[in-house]
């Protein structure tokens, strides 16, 4: 049986993950069990772990912290396929901008950065922040969660934050609100979205469906 935990530190959307990733194994035929929990034991038995998270960051951490959820994710990504998902993805840096400065659990190299109140297209018109709705993402290496995702595909995201200054052969996706930013990065047996993949129709899917079946390999 396919084991797969959803950390639940109070700041993801852990119910729709979880029908994302269910609905996923039935419709491949999988045998699945999801467990939403903060329960390091089993944290540690799952097989993949997802990461999740929304809202402010400095929340988010104080959550991860009190909770000792690095520590869980950490011991997975020595060992099991990670995914990591939107304020996730945030928190694996070294430090966000927000809330006038946070330190993150500072996994990965990068730095997360606020997309500005003057942030304007390529035609000079006003973009709102929070980017929210859907937008392309253009493939940057090949990957197995790619697999059976069409380059340029549109998948649904909300933020206000993103992700800067990582290194260049950890970006495995990007896309352009006002400027170009990093929509997904991947090091090692981790693999971070910025945009919600249980959110994003059949593309999303088809990333969750490539998670339950990859191994931690490039």
């Amino acid at each position: 049986m396919n084991k797969v935990a959803i950390i639940d530190y109070g700041m993801g959307n852990l119910h729709s993950v979880a029908k994302a990733v269910e609905h996923v194994a039935r419709e491949s035929g999988q045998t699945v069990e999801v467990t939403v929990s903060a329960d390091p034991a089993k944290i540690a038995e799952a097989d993949r772990v997802i990461f999740p998270g929304v809202g402010a960051i400095r929340d988010c951490m104080a959550e991860i912290r009190r909770l000792d959820v690095g520590q869980m994710v950490e011991n997975a990504m020595k060992s099991k396929p990670v995914l990591a998902i939107c304020v996730g993805m945030q928190a694996l840096m070294e430090h966000s901008e927000e809330n006038g400065g946070v330190e993150c659990l500072g996994f990965l190299k990068g730095q997360v950065k606020y997309f500005g109140s003057d942030l304007t297209d390529a035609a000079g018109q006003r973009l709102k922040v929070p980017h929210m709705g859907w937008n392309q993402v253009r493939q940057q290496t090949g990957h197995p969660l790619w697999q059976g995702i069409p380059d340029n595909s549109r998948f649904y995201f909300v933020h206000s934050y993103y992700v800067d200054d990582v290194d260049a052969d950890k970006v495995t996706g990007v896309s352009e609100y006002g400027q170009q930013f990093v929509a997904t990065l991947a090091a090692d047996n981790i693999f971070a979205t910025q945009f919600h993949p249980e959110k994003s129709q059949v593309v999303g899917l088809t990333l969750l469906g490539n998670f339950l079946a990859w191994d931690g390999s490039r």
